[in-house]
């Protein structure tokens, strides 16, 4: 897993290559637990800052009347939304780079990432493409890193 980790980023924007299932899975494994410690400490900041707020109300049907962010929740709140979006923004180029890489070590272009943007069936055929085993009567010359590290 250290050795992945270590390759993603040393590989940060670099989209020649090829990328094997174990490199790109466990760095999926590991970007997913760092989102949900992320996710579970913006949780627990908005549950303090709906919990604490003066003007919190609900009805009968136990819907949300609305609430006010004030203090150092509120404050805390958008910090760990700024550290978030940080952590989404600096790991964008990487795991695009990775995604493209593991395609070419399917087999695939690279551009077909794009199709995990069709809806409801572009993330399904998504995942199929990043777990197809490695092909490399499939590789092309012009998918090769040059400098071969």
């Amino acid at each position: 897993m250290g050795q992945a980790i270590s390759r993603f980023f040393k590989k940060y924007a670099r989209f020649k290559g090829y990328a094997s299932r174990s490199e790109y899975w466990w760095v999926a494994l590991a970007q997913f637990v760092l989102y949900m410690v992320l996710g579970g400490i913006y949780g627990v900041v908005f549950a303090s800052l709906m919990e604490n707020s003066p003007n919190m109300d609900t009805y009968s049907t136990g819907m949300s009347a609305g609430f006010e962010a004030e203090g150092g929740a509120a404050v805390a709140l958008m910090a760990v939304s700024l550290v978030n979006l940080a952590v989404a923004l600096a790991l964008l180029i990487p795991t695009l780079a990775l995604t493209w890489r593991r395609l070419h070590d399917a087999g695939f272009p690279g551009p077909f990432y794009f199709l995990g943007f069709i809806p409801v069936v572009g993330p399904i055929l998504l995942l199929v493409l990043l777990v197809v085993p490695t092909r490399q009567e499939k590789h092309q010359a012009i998918w090769a890193d040059p400098t071969n590290d």
